[in-house]
């Protein structure tokens, strides 16, 4: 059965690819006779390529697979949906019994799916039947007391078929440690817990009956909020796996008792009731979907997660806040010790230096043009760069787990923004935007695991005594030779580096005379490093270090390694990804401010660069709000990167990584979920800047 349905779903790609090819070949023009031939060779020589591609590799076909099966099943349903309101009208029976047999089979199923009962497939036949049973009578009877008694017996009795097959363990995992088992669903029931959020819930549908000023009866009103309350009273308050059998035939009868009761009592509606269902079905098709992949993928994880950070490490025995304590208590993971280092270290005095020039640069621009203080494009980047540095040398210093994460997001919002920006900014209406801007987006299109792949082999540092593979290492050690060489290359880099910072100074000096005086001070800034490199080369840079006996050998940087800058250079990645990103965004935003407001800026005698900070950053600012925000709810989760490369070794550890090593390599599900939920609460309030923001926006 499985070779036949692979081969259908094979043959179904190769058919699509063939035919996709070939309209895509015929689109345009006359529809000649060659041209149609053309177009079926074409399309049906991909369609076969692919074909052979998807069957040559297992996992590329089980991949396949599984995408067309479960696009195929998802348009299956929802026209099945459709078709089932289709019958309410006129053939109310029919619908009730298919209905009560959808919702019987799906919960089952659920049940079923996560492992939750015995004997999974001959209770869901016999909940499916049952349910389709109780559907067709309460479809045909009219009697609101044999309503209520089949509704009520037959919620009981699919409470009781679920709770006699409920396993007392989910999973059992035998490790050296000993034998874990994990995630018991008996539960031991309080009473007096149960009843008090039962009434809890039926208070709050009786403060939701009277907001909405709705003539529904009392009980109906009532009984929702009354089932929900029980269900969690039942499920969520007390401890699972202490509790019996007869604790779980409770609580499950409890919920179908309630469910059945509150189906028993609505009466079967007249022919023009039954053709609104119909008509407002429509959206529910569209929505439940959504709302339920929503509900079981976010709200109840969530929940669940928050449940077990309060829990001990098996989810059993409730510890209160004792794995928020190790969180912030641990070295790993909040480290404070080392902030003396970071006035001993050269790069924040550096910035510091940068920021003050910078800020002594705003302050004369300022009194030149009557303000206290004024940031030019060259004064406020120099400022910007110092404070970067800085906050580089304070990252450096404190270390742990939660100070790795917060540098993440400074290092990878700030670069991919300000790069993204620049290059949408250069590459706007130039020759071979296209191209270029292709090529910078090409990244986003490889996943984070393989980035992780191609930079870890681009870091990759071997025996000196052997040719380095590495792209980074090979250019330092190659480094290296040419500052021992003193040969032609070596004279050659020393000028040219020498010859790009005289242009930088006179790119200064001309753009301080015509009053660009923010330019000129970014322009010999630029020109330092250069100066520098020269410098460098001529004392020795690179790849090589000199031993105690005079020799000379090859020396390699361990890029993933050597902490704490290790940190950076997987940030690189990342930020190597997310610039095409950026640079998309930005440009599309760029083009989208008009031409006129340009255009007026000009006449009135604003340079380019005066035209592009007080004209075009004001239009675009809300979209680089949007971006920021994006990049750093992206940032605060990542995992694959650091996974990949180091595995959170050599102080590169971060909270998803350090989540997921808690949780799923030691079973500490209760520090992993803390951990879990301080990861959601740091992203919580960007995401709500984002809602707002769009909100603002669309009124």
């Amino acid at each position: 059965m499985v070779g036949v349905l692979s081969v259908a779903v094979n043959l179904l790609m190769a058919l699509g690819m063939a035919g996709g090819a070939g309209l895509w070949i015929d689109r345009t023009g006359r529809r000649s006779r060659t041209r149609r031939i053309i177009a079926v060779v074409v399309g049906a020589g991909l369609g076969a390529l692919t074909w052979w591609g998807i069957t040559s590799v297992d996992k590329l076909e089980t991949t396949a697979t599984g995408v067309v099966v479960s696009i195929l099943a998802s348009g299956l349903i929802f026209v099945a949906a459709n078709k089932l309101f289709d019958l309410a009208p006129d053939r109310w029976a029919v619908f009730t019994t298919l209905v009560g047999a959808a919702c019987s089979f799906t919960g089952f199923a659920m049940l079923w799916g996560n492992r939750v009962i015995d004997g999974p497939v001959l209770r869901t036949v016999v909940a499916t039947a049952l349910g389709a049973a109780a559907g067709y009578l309460l479809g045909t009877v009219e009697r609101p007391g044999p309503r209520l008694a089949i509704g009520t017996g037959a919620g009981a009795a699919l409470g009781a078929l679920a709770a006699s097959g409920m396993r007392a363990v989910i999973l059992v995992f035998e490790l050296e440690q000993g034998t874990f088992e994990l995630w018991p669903v008996l539960p031991d029931l309080r009473y007096v817990p149960l009843a008090i959020l039962t009434l809890a819930g039926a208070g709050a549908g009786l403060v939701v009956r009277l907001l909405r000023r709705r003539e529904t009866p009392l009980l109906r009103s009532l009984m929702p909020g009354a089932i929900l309350g029980y269900a969690v009273g039942a499920w969520l308050v007390p401890d699972l796996g202490l509790g019996t059998r007869t604790d779980a035939y409770v609580a499950a009868i409890g919920v179908g008792l309630g469910i059945g009761a509150l189906v028993g009592l609505k009466p079967i509606p007249d022919h023009n009731a039954r053709g609104q269902i119909e008509g407002s079905a429509r959206a529910y098709i569209f929505l439940i979907p959504a709302l339920g992949f929503i509900a079981s993928t976010l709200i109840i994880p969530t929940l669940r997660t928050l449940f077990l950070s309060f829990h001990d490490a098996r989810g059993q025995e409730y510890v209160g806040f004792v794995n928020y304590r190790d969180v912030f208590g641990s070295p790993n993971i909040f480290n404070l010790e080392g902030w003396a280092g970071i006035f001993g270290s050269k790069l924040f005095w550096v910035g510091a230096v940068l920021i003050l020039f910078g800020m002594g640069v705003s302050v004369v621009l300022g009194r030149q043009s009557g303000y206290r203080i004024s940031f030019s494009p060259g004064s406020g980047g120099i400022a910007a760069l110092g404070a970067m540095l800085a906050l580089f040398a304070v990252f450096a210093a404190m270390r742990g787990t939660l100070f790795n994460n917060l540098w993440w997001v400074v290092t990878v919002t700030v670069i991919s923004t300000t790069a993204g920006l620049a290059i949408a900014v250069l590459a706007d209406r130039s020759k071979g935007e296209s191209i270029a801007k292709s090529l910078i987006f090409m990244p986003m299109a490889i996943s984070f695991v393989g980035a992780g792949v191609i930079w870890r082999f681009m870091y990759l540092a071997r025996d000196v005594s052997k040719p380095q593979t590495g792209v980074i290492n090979t250019f330092w050690v190659g480094l290296g030779n040419l500052s021992l060489s003193r040969g032609p290359g070596f004279w050659i880099a020393v000028v040219l580096s020498l010859g790009l910072a005289a242009l930088m100074v006179r790119l200064a000096l001309r753009a301080w005379r015509v009053g660009e005086r923010g330019i000129g001070a970014g322009a010999a800034v630029c020109a330092l490093p250069l100066v520098w490199f020269a410098y460098a080369l001529w004392r020795g840079v690179g790849g090589f270090e000199v031993r105690d006996n005079g020799d000379v050998v090859a020396s390699t940087i361990q890029f993933a390694q050597q902490a704490p800058f290790n940190n950076v250079w997987l940030m690189l990645v990342l930020i190597w990804i997310q610039t095409g990103f950026t640079m998309v965004i930005f440009s599309a935003a760029i083009k989208a401010v008009p031409s006129e407001l340009i255009e007026a800026a000009r006449v009135d005698g604003a340079s380019e660069s005066q035209a592009f900070w007080r004209v075009i950053i004001p239009q675009i600012a809300p979209t680089i709000g949007v971006v920021i925000t994006t990049l750093i709810v992206l940032v605060m989760k990542v995992f694959d990167i650091v996974k990949v490369m180091t595995n959170g070794n050599f102080g590169t550890q971060v909270i998803a990584n350090e989540m997921w090593q808690r949780a799923f390599t030691e079973l500490n599900f209760g520090l992993g979920s803390a951990l879990a939920v301080v990861l959601f609460i740091a992203v919580l309030p960007i995401l709500f800047l984002n809602i707002r923001r769009m909100q603002k926006a669309a009124s």
